[in-house]
């Protein structure tokens, strides 16, 4: 399992854009799980459908993206500087089959298709209890940020 503060040390996003609270499975360089409790205090609510929160499909892919990116990290730690970034490329797909609302615990499970030196492509799948509420063909690329800055 690996818990909430090594996530944070893995991923960049800090609150209130840091969405998975633990991974509960995970196969290096295959596949993870992770969870995400979906709170009625997270601020996106305020302003998303105020009479009727659902969380926005967005952020349901920015979730899958965020446990992909452990998957990375853990994975190619030997392969990737601190310098390195993983940067959301393409996401093919996409379907949400039912709306995801406060209260709700998303289990996100993220399977590897391929790995290369610059990018990776993962099968994504969230499920709300044993409903699927979203699937996704995520495409990531790796890139150093001093030379994306420098470009």
């Amino acid at each position: 399992m690996i818990f909430f503060e090594e996530i944070r040390s893995l991923l960049p996003q800090k609150y209130p854009f840091l969405f998975i609270d633990k991974a509960v499975e995970f196969e290096e360089g295959k596949r993870i799980v992770c969870v995400k409790n979906v709170s009625g205090n997270e601020p996106v609510f305020v302003g998303h459908f105020p009479d009727f929160a659902i969380m926005p499909g967005v952020l349901i892919i920015e979730a899958m993206a965020q446990a992909s990116i452990i998957l990375f990290r853990k994975s190619l730690s030997t392969q990737i500087t601190g310098d390195s970034v993983f940067l959301l490329a393409s996401v093919n797909n996409a379907r949400f089959t039912k709306p995801v609302f406060p209260g709700d615990q998303l289990v996100i499970e993220i399977l590897v298709e391929k790995i290369v030196s610059k990018g990776a492509i993962v099968q994504a799948m969230v499920k709300v209890g044993d409903k699927s509420v979203a699937k996704a063909t995520l495409t990531f690329g790796i890139a150093d940020k001093n030379a994306l800055i420098s470009d």
